[in-house]
């Protein structure tokens, strides 16, 4: 269960705050894999955000039972002045983790993350795909019950797209996903439900992924004529 009650978040701006959401509620229910998808500036990314718990509403609840991770492929959650190890036991400090478990997590994330010798360099000199192989590989050495992620499965080469594909298959066998991503195919590989978010409207829930999805491109606004009769003068 994962409910955002009259929710309102906002952000200062040149030209005074810019909300993003107000008076906003969500329900998703327990067991969905939810598709989270919406035009630019609806406000995925802040909700992602928000239900990871690296900002804070200004007013309203977010209510769950689940264990939650940080947003994955997000650039926040991560301390830069770090090294991607010490990132590691940094997060397994916050969950409790024994020694064994500690060095068991970190020998994981070394290897599945692929990083070489940056893994132990501060992580602010890391390219925002190597920040995202490290995030991916982070969250995939915890048991969460939600795992947020925003496109993350598109990072880095062939081969590591599949890892990240064949490792988050893995873990929801057992766990659930809010997934952000322009690729429509991703989406409905993934999801059993798409939630469609549209700037200044209430969400709305598709318990029909793929009618979620032509809800969504409906909104493309339509591309411009290119034939030639079209463009053709009249005789």
């Amino acid at each position: 269960m994962l409910d955002l009650l009259d929710i309102t978040k906002s952000y200062p701006s040149r030209l005074g705050r810019r909300t993003i959401f107000r008076h906003f509620n969500l329900s998703i229910p327990a067991g969905c894999n939810a598709g989270l998808i919406g035009p630019n500036g609806a406000g995925k990314s802040t909700l992602m955000r928000l239900l990871g718990g690296l900002e804070q509403l200004d007013s309203g609840r977010i209510v769950t039972d689940q264990r939650i991770s940080w947003p994955i492929g997000l650039t926040g959650g991560i301390q830069g002045s770090l090294t991607g190890r010490d990132n590691v036991r940094f997060v397994c400090h916050i969950h409790a983790a024994t020694p064994d478990e500690r060095r068991e997590k970190v020998a994981f994330v070394q290897s599945f993350a692929g990083l070489g010798d940056a893994f132990d360099l501060p992580v602010k000199t890391y390219s925002s795909g190597m920040r995202s192989r490290l995030t991916f590989g982070l969250a995939m050495a915890f048991d969460f019950d939600l795992y947020l992620i925003d496109e993350v499965t598109a990072v880095g080469d062939a081969s590591f797209r599949r890892k990240c594909q064949d490792m988050l298959q893995e873990r929801l066998r057992h766990a659930n996903v809010v997934y952000t991503s322009h690729n429509m195919g991703e989406i409905a590989r993934l999801c059993n439900t798409v939630v469609l978010l549209r700037p200044g409207l209430p969400p709305v829930v598709y318990p029909d992924v793929q009618e979620g999805i032509a809800a969504y491109q409906a909104l493309a606004p339509a591309r411009p004529r290119t034939d030639t009769a079209a463009q053709a003068s009249p005789a």
